[in-house]
């Protein structure tokens, strides 16, 4: 999962930031309209934590632009305005979910994982594709019910071509939605070929077939 955090308050960002990538969340952050305006055009992202009263813009403007690029990210509002008004606002622009502050950094956490797993999954917590299974509270994986263990970059990767299966994703979008935009993406994508090479040998010896396929000079497709 990668997520974006926008908040200008240095210390809540930080501990976001350290709550989500200690379980091995992807987090790039922002903490000005300007610097998540930029990263919003340029990137995808799973969830986009926003808060609304930003030093140099207003936080709905940038809920209006996401929804105006047609891109499908999650929103979830964080903000210490509490009103009806401001929650309906936020919502009817196009914003998944608007939490007040202060919250407990579980609950945030929960809120984000809901809003990924309605987006991509039909807001199911059990991933069934023919004979493998992914169980996304456990993060556990399996073929026929047999589990299979993966890495957490392999579990990420699967995850991601499930979300995307039937569709050509390029090693570029691979390799910025393992690493975030912080990564400097080399001219070769070895790493990316060592990842998938090894996540569709442990499915196909564990009894999967061979779902991954190589789309010469652009990436992978899935299904």
């Amino acid at each position: 999962m990668k997520i974006l955090i926008v908040e200008d308050e240095y210390q809540l960002l930080e501990s976001m930031k350290a709550y989500f990538a200690e379980a091995g969340t992807i987090c790039e952050t922002a903490s000005n309209y300007a610097m998540a305006s930029e990263k919003i055009a340029l990137y995808d992202y799973d969830c986009i934590l926003l808060d609304l009263g930003l030093p140099d813009g207003e936080g709905l403007d940038l809920v209006r632009k996401i929804r105006s690029l047609k891109k499908k990210d999650g929103i979830l509002i964080i903000s210490a305005r509490h009103s009806l008004d401001d929650k309906l606002n936020g919502l009817d622009l196009g914003a998944d979910d608007y939490l007040v502050k202060p919250f407990h950094l579980s609950e945030l956490k929960a809120r984000v994982t809901a809003i990924v797993r309605r987006k991509n999954f039909d807001g199911t917590n059990e991933i069934l594709f023919n004979e493998l299974t992914v169980d996304l509270s456990s993060m556990k994986t399996a073929v026929n019910k047999i589990p299979v263990v993966l890495t957490k970059k392999e579990y990420d990767l699967l995850i991601y071509f499930l979300s995307n299966k039937g569709k050509v994703v390029s090693k570029n979008a691979m390799a910025e939605h393992l690493w975030g935009d912080e990564m400097d993406i080399a001219d070769d994508f070895d790493f990316i070929y060592t990842h998938v090479k090894n996540l569709r040998k442990k499915l196909v010896e564990a009894g999967a077939l061979d779902y991954l396929k190589s789309v010469y000079g652009i990436g992978y497709k899935f299904g």
